[in-house]
């Protein structure tokens, strides 16, 4: 009998600890399915500042945009996946760009018109107005051919320094070089040349009568070879007669007759006072 009740004691013992760890295991399914429905919701709520994309022209990274002289671009920034009205700004280099009021709103349009040299590498940014994190830049590639400057005519004296300098502008750049009469430029002891993406500049030191003539400044790029003469005019060297000589001999006569009526002061006075004489006695 006592046996009997031994194991029906610890049976229900074991039963009890069963349960438990059921209603153990259960709270934690049911934590596991909150924590879910939550981790849903939270990643299903609308992001208004990050599902806003901008494009120019339907591109939503920067690019460079190639283009003539004297065309026309027309840039349109639009607002992707958007969820309220966005204002879109404009940039041109550092400065705003003045858009009318009905070219504002999740679209917005700039037209590039004339284009020209000076054009080339400006800089056109679409900006989000609220958040100008979010933004797409253009970068105008203008290509052209050599466009040459400078001063044409150059006089000097024999013996004197001069330089020769021929501006460029080109895209893409181009290869320079001096001609001449039609031949490339032997370089001689007092020549020498300096190239930059801006200029070719030619020095020429101590003038002589040979260096007399027309120069030519080449320019030759992918699109075409422009040419442009530069005259220069070599005279002869003008006679100068120093100053401090001719200075000098001017003091020496200078103090030279000084000291001449100095030394002859007593004689001098004696004439006046005889020429004064006969003029009292004729008053008389």
């Amino acid at each position: 009998m006592k046996e009997r009740l031994a194991k029906e004691v610890s049976f229900s013992e074991l039963g009890r600890s069963e349960v438990n760890l059921l209603k153990m295991a259960w709270n934690i399914r049911e934590l596991m399915k909150m924590c879910k429905f939550l981790l849903l919701a939270i990643l299903f709520l609308p992001h208004e500042v990050t599902s806003s994309v901008l494009t120019v022209n339907d591109r939503t990274e920067n690019y460079i945009l190639d283009t003539w002289l004297g065309s026309q671009e027309s840039l349109k920034c639009a607002v992707q996946n958007h969820t309220r009205e966005e204002e879109l700004l404009w940039y041109r280099e550092e400065g705003t760009v003045d858009l009318k009021s009905g070219n504002k709103i999740n679209s917005s349009s700039v037209c590039v018109s004339s284009i020209s040299e000076d054009d080339n590498g400006v800089t056109f940014t679409c900006k989000l107005q609220r958040n100008q994190s979010v933004s797409v830049s253009v970068v105008l590639n203008v290509i052209f051919p050599p466009i040459l400057s400078g001063d044409d005519f150059q006089t000097v004296e024999e013996g004197s320094d001069v330089k020769l300098v021929c501006n460029v502008r080109s895209n893409p750049q181009a290869q320079m070089m001096w001609h001449r009469n039609s031949d490339i430029l032997n370089l001689e002891k007092n020549h020498q040349v300096h190239q930059t993406s801006e200029s070719l500049q030619l020095s020429i030191t101590k003038v002589k009568k040979s260096d007399n003539g027309t120069y030519s400044c080449v320019a030759n790029s992918s699109l075409q070879m422009e040419t442009k003469d530069f005259h220069l005019i070599v005279k002869d060297r003008a006679v100068t007669v120093p100053k401090e000589p001719i200075i000098a001999a001017c003091i020496v006569v200078f103090l030279t007759l000084c000291f001449g009526l100095i030394a002859r002061r007593k004689r001098i006075m004696k004439l006046c006072i005889k020429n004064e004489d006969p003029q009292r006695e004729t008053a008389l």
